[in-house]
């Protein structure tokens, strides 16, 4: 189940790249000009800027790395390297000529951009990788960074992962405190099925026993909080098909086949976006076009 993605997915990356881009160049720039690059650098120059990793990993975040050229006002520029393909280091993934003094003030917040996004995409074929040969699916969190969701999300498909919900309003997923809050497992699922019949419901539990108890009501989809791997065979057992099954906490890249292998389908990890690495990524200059 991978909710949220829908015919305005490009046109909600698009206005909240843009909205990103003003941000960062706008920070850069604090009201004034780039002083260095003015100093030294005559108006007229120009130059040719060559992406290039000095690591290996998955790309991801090439359209954004094209949005802010084109902000900036440049428009000569080429990407030689698709989002989701793995390359090695020393590899040029994009090329654009222009200003001189435009290029060094795109060069920050393009690799930006570009590292952490392909930072994700790396660390999430990572946990693919782990569980290769089996049908679990890795998935995404809400973990993301603030203003950022749809493009880390984006790169974890790039990663060769799935995207969970996109907003509170795409799916509904009954957690531990909507179960206190309503009185029991079971009756948060009823209320929510009862005024959003309509939705996807995920429902959250942490024993086996509140797993029999909702299994009654067929949700969509029911997560095991951290549950041991046992305890995961156990579930898929007891589910028998019912629902599909999401792991969740206590899951690390050394134990994620055990998961896998249990026969849950989703592993959710939280740490694809809040904890991955960036890919190390630098721009080369040359003078002249």
């Amino acid at each position: 189940m991978v909710t949220g993605v829908h015919h305005s997915w490009r046109y909600a990356v698009s206005e909240s790249l843009n909205t990103l881009i003003s941000l960062a160049i706008d920070e850069d720039l604090a009201g004034g000009v780039d002083v260095t690059s003015h100093a030294t650098i005559p108006e007229d120059q120009e130059s040719t800027a060559l992406f290039v990793t000095r690591g290996a990993g998955v790309i991801a975040g090439t359209e954004a790395a094209i949005a802010v050229l084109e902000y900036l006002g440049i428009s000569s520029h080429e990407v030689l390297v698709s989002d989701g393909t793995f390359v090695s280091a020393d590899t040029v993934i994009l090329k654009a000529s222009g200003k001189t003094r435009q290029l060094l003030l795109a060069e920050r917040t393009t690799l930006n951009f570009l590292t952490h996004l392909s930072g994700i995409a790396t660390e999430t074929k990572r946990w693919v990788d782990a569980v290769s040969g089996t049908h679990c699916l890795i998935r995404d969190t809400r973990k993301t960074t603030p203003g950022w969701r749809l493009l880390e999300k984006a790169a974890v498909r790039a990663g060769g992962g799935t995207n969970h919900r996109l907003s509170l309003s795409d799916a509904a997923l009954v957690k531990d405190n909507h179960i206190v809050a309503a009185g029991g497992v079971l009756k948060a699922f009823e209320l929510v099925r009862a005024k959003y019949p309509n939705i996807p419901i995920e429902v959250e539990v942490d024993t086996l026993d509140q797993l029999k108890s909702v299994l009654v009501a067929a949700p969509d989809l029911i997560l095991l909080d951290n549950m041991s791997p046992e305890m995961c065979h156990a579930a898929v057992a007891i589910t028998a098909g019912v629902s599909k099954l999401e792991a969740s906490g206590g899951i690390t890249l050394s134990n994620a086949l055990s998961y896998a292998q249990s026969g849950v389908d989703y592993l959710a990890i939280g740490a694809l976006t809040h904890s991955a690495k960036a890919l190390d990524i630098g721009l080369d200059l040359t003078m002249g076009i």
